[in-house]
């Protein structure tokens, strides 16, 4: 575990270095990139292995689609377009000041903070980790105290392939956490809950460090009646269902009609059934992280239950698992209803129209993804333009996260900022602004003492 003596000795270490290297090269870039992939590749291993003890069961199959994949991706994204982000762009000069030029040159910022979460502990840290390196930055990576074999794991591998001023891995509780935010990071980026967002905003703020904030809300679904439904569940289900719903644009509800209702009870039980065969000993499904998160979902499942929702289990009773299920009618002001599930519980709510479920959606916090499912263009259209949520998918779910061309982030109280691609690119970097004169020039015609010159000149330049 890091010491809070040991954290300030390798910020500085790195700070110091970014110092010194204001300028990087594609090739510095391209490097670290690189050692990132080799490090994915050569030790997947290992870092599956250490995400599947964290959590209790969680295949490793599942932890290659959701993190490894995707991780890749991103490198591969960023090797292929970073030297062409990084040149200088042309920028357009006002009439008045040529024949100056003006551009805009992408600087790194120096040291960027990353606060990883204990959900998707690899994927939510290579991720921010290409944006750092293809910006030409450093960093310093905070990883989750509830995933502490993975962050031993990073912690023993990642020196292995980077000096201690290019990449350093920090462990701990949330002592550690809150001295880590409060460091004079040139960017921080956290993924994690509002509340905790928070804190880290109000850290940086000292510092007046630019934050990203990747956090999370009731992402919901919106069911027209032209949909096609069992597409629909299926894909809904396999959304909620994936690291049992432990995804922070996972589908929070569904809002659908009233005729509907049944018929989606149906086909989610012949899906679950179908995809997680023989429970009582399943290994596909994963188990939830930890005591504290178990009993903070049944908690909130016997609320709802004993203010009249009624549930709808999906499978048997299982030591030291979740039973996922199905929830209708449960009551507005219930934790379920009120706060971020993070689980394999998905609440249904009718509704009597597609403009009945925006109105649903308006009056709520806006969330971190929206989700809907719909044939008519005009349909699909009213719920893009009428909705507001860190990004949205059209009959899918939670994919366009794993874009490399969409700029990925929340919105108010789901996040702050966005990254992937491109636009972490742009994050993590400076865009300095440069104005090129000219030896020959007019500017110095507006030059004092104001007289009939000056005048004259203005008759011309006046609204």
């Amino acid at each position: 575990m890091t010491s809070s003596a040991e954290l300030q000795e390798q910020f500085a270490a790195l700070y110091s270095a970014s110092r010194q290297e204001l300028s990087v090269p594609w090739s510095t870039r391209k490097r670290r990139l690189q050692q990132l992939q080799a490090l994915l590749k050569e030790q997947q291993k290992p870092l599956l292995d250490a995400i599947a003890a964290d959590f209790g069961q969680r295949s490793h199959t599942e932890s290659t689609i959701l993190e490894l994949i995707p991780s890749h991706s991103g490198i591969k994204h960023a090797l292929k377009h970073g030297e062409k982000w990084m040149k200088r762009r042309k920028a357009a000069t006002s009439w008045l000041f040529k024949p100056a030029t003006c551009y805009v040159q992408p600087q790194p910022k120096g040291v960027i903070g990353i606060v990883s979460p204990w959900n998707y502990p690899l994927f939510l840290i290579i991720g921010p980790l290409v944006d750092a390196f293809v910006a030409g930055n450093r960093a310093m990576v905070k990883i989750s105290e509830h995933v502490p074999q993975f962050a031993e794991a990073m912690a023993t591998l990642v020196p292995q392939y980077f000096q201690a001023d290019e990449l350093t891995i920090v462990t701990g509780g949330a002592d550690i956490a809150a001295a880590f935010s409060a460091l004079p990071f040139d960017h921080l980026l956290f993924t994690g809950s509002t509340a905790v967002g928070k804190h880290v905003m109000r850290a940086a703020a000292a510092n007046l460090t630019p934050v990203t904030l990747e956090l999370g809300g009731k992402s919901p679904v919106i069911i027209a009646t032209d949909a096609d439904l069992p597409k629909a569940v299926e894909r809904i289900m396999y959304g909620k269902m994936i690291n049992a719903g432990q995804t922070c644009i996972a589908p929070d509800y569904v809002l659908l009609q009233h005729n509907q209702l049944d018929e989606f009870v149906r086909l989610a039980q012949a899906w679950f059934d179908k995809h997680y065969p023989n429970w009582d000993s399943n290994t596909d499904f994963t188990r939830i992280i930890n005591s504290t998160q178990l009993q903070r979902l049944q908690t909130w499942l016997n609320e709802a239950h004993s203010n009249g929702a009624q549930v709808v289990t999906l499978a048997k009773q299982r030591a030291d698992f979740l039973t996922p299920c199905l929830v209708h009618h449960a009551p507005d002001d219930c934790q379920l209803m009120q706060q971020e599930i993070f689980g394999p519980i998905l609440p249904l709510v009718t509704v009597d129209s597609v403009q009945a479920a925006i109105d649903y959606i308006n009056v709520r916090p806006r969330p971190l993804a929206c989700y809907v499912f719909a044939e008519q263009a005009e349909l699909i259209e009213q719920c893009v333009k009428k909705t507001v949520a860190g990004g949205m998918c059209v009959n899918d779910v939670v994919l366009h996260v794993a874009q490399d061309n969409l700029p990925f982030g929340g919105i108010g109280p789901s996040g702050m900022g966005a990254y992937h691609g491109q636009t972490g690119f742009e994050t993590m970097s400076h865009l300095k602004s440069v104005f090129v004169q000219k030896p020959k020039n007019m500017v110095a015609l507006m030059n004092p003492p104001y007289g009939k010159r000056v005048k004259t000149l203005l008759r011309f330049l006046k609204p």
